[in-house]
């Protein structure tokens, strides 16, 4: 019994032997080489048993060790289901020399097939993985990785294997502990193999200390900034606008305001010419601002900022930064009171203007329009259908004055108001295209006006149009006062506020809720006198700090830098109170009204309005002239038919292109709200 199971063993054994890979084993003490016999199998277990790190072959001269695979990291890999041949596609036996007829299949061309075949059976969605692996592959092959490397022009600067071990490569589970293993060996797979020297200044970084020394996986590594398969060129455009978004993923408070100063904004149009994060900060090697090696520590902020404000005229024309620039906070926000004082301040100033204005005047509209619509006028109807006027303007006038016209405006006050119009308006396109930089519309005009640079251009062209003009007319009109022996500064013709107005005001609300009759007015009127002084007012803030922008290195040589932030501010709020009140009160008031409709208003393209609408407009006015016996002065003829329909037709499009601005303001105004 013991020697029948005995011979059945030793069959075995001969049977197994006679069945699998053969090794015959000679030392050889010159160069330690190995003979190999191997069978002709070829599958994984038979290619598994030479490639193990254990085997010598001939490899020129010399002999080298086959490349091991790792048994259990295979079988675990995402390509461990896979018999080796299937990429090896080369290799057409298992002998000693491997009869290799082509070469063997790249991971590019296997995976672009098997996504065709995947498309083709309509398993896309089950499948989707591997859509993302092609989705990837297209990425790599714009990359620089993707170009044949110079040295060696039949391999590719970086290959797939480089990054992901084809034998043991696999992902993680997201949130698993592999997972976060997987992410911090980033900058060593990425640094120890080629970008030797970014891995030793990102060692340094604190983002480097934090994944390498604390192995905290929140810290930025390569792929965070680079991205993992779409790598560009750093000199490029593309990389520029998209390094502001891939900091701003983990800063996300720097990055909001940083995209309101005109760094970010010129960022957030599609244009990488002004200053990210890695010309203020560095790019591998990210200090602490408090480390005095860091390039914004403020002992050597002043040189950073130099790097751009050279005084170089060949780039971009920026004069060199003076020591008040040291001082500017490009992070600086409007609700940290203890580190941003100023900004707090200006910003609570600003919007108390705004609302208070708008609240004003908004609700003077509304109250306006009621009140005159629930009386009537000679355009909308009571409820009975009957047209009914405040005033019975047939009865108004007889003699020579009846069929004519007052002159309310000269041909220079007309000329400057059309030419303020045009100005103003494209100082707004321009100015709120930066200011909300992030909206679509704001992308298409920048691209239709040529780009951000020349939009720049004109919008300081426009800007210094606007304020020659009014220095200009304002000099005219103040040597023609000074001039005059009958000119009173606060008298009725002067557009100097006085306790009338006030008085005036109060008797509007009155009427507004019928406790009192609708007040008569002089020459000019409240809201007249208004709109006349926002204009100083909007120069003088709007222009004053505009000019300061466009000059910093002057400015920075008697002002801090932290007044950057707050002319910044001011600049772009007063800007959008002007915008809207340009197009919401001053339109109503001047073309909306009932009592105005239909629009437009055309007195300042005509420069005269009918009598009858003088004397019911401007009663107290039109009485002294006929008690002055100075009623004729100011008669004229009515404007011709031409001249009345060419006044409509630019009236109405200033009209159209004011109300478009305003859509496109309050579309900026609710996306960044």
């Amino acid at each position: 019994m013991y020697l029948s199971k005995l011979a059945l063993w030793f069959f075995s054994v001969v049977l197994f032997a006679l069945s699998s890979v053969t090794f015959a084993q000679d030392d050889d003490s010159s160069d330690g080489g190995t003979q190999v016999q191997v069978s002709n199998k070829l599958d994984n277990a038979s290619c598994l048993k030479c490639h193990n790190g254990k085997i010598k072959v001939a490899g020129g001269e010399d002999m080298r060790v086959l490349h091991a695979i790792k048994k259990l990291p295979f079988s675990k890999s995402v390509h461990g289901q896979m018999q080796c041949v299937a990429c090896h596609t080369g290799i057409k036996d298992g002998s000693q020399s491997h009869k290799v007829e082509s070469k063997t299949a790249g991971c590019v061309g296997c995976h672009t097939a098997l996504w065709e075949t995947v498309k083709q059976d309509n398993l896309t969605e089950e499948k989707s993985r591997l859509g993302k692996v092609v989705s990837n592959i297209e990425a790599y092959k714009k990359t620089f990785h993707a170009r044949a490397n110079a040295d060696d022009p039949s391999r590719a600067n970086a290959s797939c294997d480089d990054c992901h071990d084809t034998h043991s490569f696999n992902v993680p589970p997201k949130g698993s502990v592999a997972r976060t293993a997987w992410h911090l060996a980033i900058p060593n797979t990425c640094g120890e193999k080629c970008h030797t020297d970014q891995l030793e200044e990102y060692a340094t970084s604190v983002h480097g200390k934090k994944v390498l020394e604390e192995h905290s996986p929140k810290a930025a590594v390569c792929t965070d900034c680079h991205t993992s398969h779409g790598i560009t060129n750093t000199s490029g455009e593309s990389f520029k606008l998209d390094i502001v978004q891939a900091c701003g993923g983990c800063h996300t408070e720097n990055l909001k305001s940083y995209s309101e100063t005109f760094h970010g904004q010129v960022n957030a149009l599609g244009y990488g010419y002004t200053a990210k994060c890695y010309n203020c900060h560095g790019s591998h090697g990210i200090l602490s601002p408090t480390d005095p090696e860091s390039t914004v520590h403020p002992d050597n902020r002043l040189k950073t900022c130099q790097q751009c404000h050279s005084g170089n005229k060949g780039w971009a024309g920026l004069q060199k930064a003076t020591p008040g620039f040291v001082s500017f906070a490009p992070h600086a926000n409007t609700h940290n009171f203890e580190k941003y004082p100023q900004m707090w301040i200006a910003s609570k100033f600003m919007l108390s203007l705004l609302a208070g204005v708008f609240a004003f005047f908004w609700l003077h509209s509304a109250l306006w329009y009621w009140r005159e619509h629930k009386d009537g006028c000679p355009v909308y109807f009571n409820k009975d259908g009957n047209t009914k006027s405040h005033i019975a303007i047939n009865d108004l006038l007889s003699g020579p004055a009846k069929g004519k016209q007052i002159r309310r405006f000269s041909k220079l006050t007309r000329a400057a108001h059309l030419i303020f119009a045009l100005v103003t308006m494209t100082l707004i396109l321009t100015g709120m295209l930066v200011f909300y930089a992030d909206t679509e519309w704001a992308h298409v005009v920048v691209r239709a006006l040529g780009g951000a640079k020349i939009a720049g251009i004109i919008h300081r062209i426009c800007a210094t149009a606007f304020l020659g003009i009014f220095i200009a007319q304002l000099v005219y009109v103040l040597a023609k006062l000074l001039r005059s022996k009958t000119f009173k500064w606060f008298g009725p013709d002067s557009l100097i506020p006085n306790w009338n107005d006030l008085n005036k005001i109060v008797e509007m609300f009155r009427w507004f809720f019928g406790r009192g009759p609708r007040p008569v007015f002089d020459r000019w009127t409240y809201w007249e006198k208004f709109d006349f002084w926002a204009v100083f007012w909007g120069v003088g803030i709007i222009g004053s700090s505009g000019l300061m922008l466009a000059f910093p290195h002057i400015t920075a040589q008697f002002l801090p830098g932290w007044m950057f932030n707050v002319l910044t501010l001011v600049h772009g709020e007063e800007a959008f109170l002007a915008a809207v009140f340009l197009f919401t009160v001053h339109f109503f008031n001047n073309h909306f009204r009932p009592d105005k409709f239909p629009p437009p208003d055309v007195v300042m393209f005509t420069g005269s309005v009918p009598v009858e609408e003088f004397k019911r407009e401007h009663t107290e006015h039109y009485n002294r002239l006929v008690e002055s016996g100075e009623l004729d002065k100011y008669l004229v003829d009515a404007p011709s038919r031409k001249m009345t329909l060419a006044s409509k037709v630019l009236g109405l499009t200033l009209i159209a292109i004011g109300l478009t601005l305003l859509v496109l303001v309050i579309i900026g105004f609710v996306g960044n709200t």
